[in-house]
Formats: structure tokens, sequence, C-alpha cells
């Protein structure tokens, strides 16, 4: 049987350094018949020239020359011109292992799913991160839901497209929001909700550079989760009821919830990102009648019911619980 043609979009923005090794990842794939759209996003260093070289170089590189727009915008206009029955997305600044489209594709065709995912290596200053088993397994689109939304140590289903491939006919009229971050997350969750199967490959094909510039919780990240993250992660839920999953928008609620706490510690750890505390705090007293329903729940474990009404009553004795268990206990718990 003929294999089909994979659409690979790469948007490059300013990353010269890091493009090259990028492109000749996606180059060296075991999976020949792939067309490499790079997407220039208005880059002010050589990048556009290197893509550029690259498409002078293999006939299967395609170069799109835009102005600036962003992560979104530059993958809108990849996939505007995309032709291949399967879609898959890389970032310039990672790269990916040489069998990573081929094992994707050759999945989706056996199991006949309209989406692949497989895990990725973190990699940081410190060293990499991979939780390969080696295992491949078909999941029924409720499944992988589940899975996607309430998480499972046997899987690594994340929201990012950098990481899957999506049968055309499933997101072909799908787009990325302009001027967002955390664009992933509802694109993901829509193309989930519309597939029947996925099939999930547990080996690190994809390395994602994690903290290139060696970025820190700052007021801009602030800025991000309030602004762009937490409205994607509450519309998920709001997608979910109307899609007639309620149970399954009750779940994603808990877990945004759990993130809010999560959230509400990192920006305490910085004077300058308390007011980002504050507006969490907030966020979550606006809810308070819908936190207290769904925590009534039998999957909301006993410990995450503690910790939501005391950082509901009193937010700076949460914080400092956290630190004390952080310190203490912790530390006892890793000597056993």
């Amino acid at each position: 049987m003929e294999e089909k043609l994979v659409s690979v979009i790469v948007a490059v923005y300013n990353i010269e350094e890091y493009l090259p090794r990028c492109v000749d990842s996606i180059l060296a794939q075991t999976y020949g018949k792939l067309e490499i759209i790079l997407v220039d996003d208005g880059s002010k260093d050589r990048s556009g020239s290197i893509c550029d070289d690259y498409a002078g170089k293999d006939p299967r590189v395609r170069v799109i020359h835009k102005k600036n727009g962003g992560l979104s915008d530059a993958r809108n206009a990849g996939m505007d011109v995309a032709s291949g029955e399967y879609i898959g997305f890389v970032d310039g600044d990672d790269w990916i292992e040489p069998d990573m489209y081929r094992a994707m594709y050759h999945a989706c065709e056996k199991e006949k799913a309209q989406v692949a995912a497989c895990r990725y290596k973190q990699i940081t200053k410190s060293g990499v991160i991979d939780g390969s088993a080696g295992n491949s397994v078909s999941l029924s689109r409720d499944k992988a839901l589940e899975i996607y939304v309430c998480g499972d140590e046997r899987y690594l289903i994340y929201n990012s497209v950098w990481s899957k491939l999506f049968a055309r006919e499933l997101v072909e009229d799908m787009r990325f929001p302009v001027g967002k971050n955390s664009e992933d997350i509802m694109f993901t969750t829509k193309a989930f909700c519309r597939m029947e199967r996925l099939a999930y490959l547990d080996e690190a094909y994809y390395n994602y550079v994690l903290d290139r510039e060696g970025s820190i919780m700052n007021e801009k990240a602030g800025e991000r989760r309030l602004r762009d993250e937490i409205p994607f992660w509450q519309e998920q839920i709001v997608y979910f009821r109307d899609a007639g999953m309620p149970e399954l928008s009750d779940k994603a609620a808990y877990h945004f919830y759990r993130r809010l706490l999560f959230y509400y510690i990192d920006f305490m750890e910085n004077k300058k990102t308390r007011i980002f505390a504050d507006q969490i705090v907030g966020l979550l007293r606006t809810d308070r009648e819908k936190i207290q329903r769904i925590y009534k729940k039998d999957y909301v474990a006993t410990g995450d019911r503690a910790r939501m009404k005391l950082a509901l009553w009193l937010p700076g004795a949460y914080y400092r619980a956290v630190k004390m268990y952080d310190r203490y206990v912790v530390p006892l718990r890793s000597r056993k």
C-alpha cells in the first residue's frame, strides 16, 4: 500500500542557532514521504535565509516568509498550504528522533486512529528526563480523553501538538487562536473530541528543550498564565459540557482548580508575582460554590479537599502549610 503524505509544520522566529538541528532531524526521518513547511514568522536574524537554503537543497522543503504574527499565526499559515493527509508540528528549537513520523504514521494506519501521540524527552541544562517504557496501545476516544484530562502515570498524553500526528480530515478546518499563548490546549481538546481512536506510543521520539533561556517564574509568566492559559482551561471545561460530557467537564474543573493551587504557591514564592497569587485566590473564591459541588465527587482525593478548604478560607495559612510540609515532611519520606 502506498504511503500517504505527511506535512510537518515548523514555526520559525529568530532561532538561527537551533534551526539547523531541527530541520536536519526532520530531513533524516526514516519516513520519506514528507512535506516540510518552514514558516519564517518575520525573523530578524538569519533564520529566514537558513530556511531558503534548505529549500534549495531538498524539494520536500517549502518556505513561507510572513510578517511576524506569533506562533499561532505561523502555524495557521502552514496549515493553510499543507497538502498532506496527516499533519504534524515541530517547534524550531526542538528536534525529533529518526523514526518519529514512521512510527506514528504506521500506528495510525494500523489502528485506524485519527491521532497518534508519543512521549517526549525533556532536555534541561541538568540532564535529560525520559520516562519511556516502549509500549504502544490503541485507546478509544473516551479513554484517551480521560487520560488527557485526569492524567495517568502509564501515559504521557499532554496538550502539546508537537508530540502528535493528526489526520488532516480531523483538523483541516481548525486553527490556532492568534495572539495567544498556551494555544495547544483547545486545539488538542477539540481534536480529541472529534477523533474515534488514538494510537499511543510510549517512546520518546520528540526532544523538547525546556527553558532554553533559563527562564524563571516572572511577571510576564504570571501575566501569560492569567491572560491566556487559565482562560483556555476554563474554555475547555465549558467545551466538554457543551459537547455532552458533563462528568468529564467536572473532572476537568477539578484538575483545573488543583492546578490553580500550584500556581498560587509559585506566585507566592516571589514578591513581584504575589499580585497574581491574589488574583488566583479571587478566581477560587468566585467559583466557591462550583468548587464545593465538584469536591464532593468520589474521585476527589481527601487531601485535595482539605487543601482547597484551607486555601479558600485562609490562603496565607495554606501557603505556610505547604512550605512546612516541603521542608520537614518530604525529606523524612525520602529517607524511608
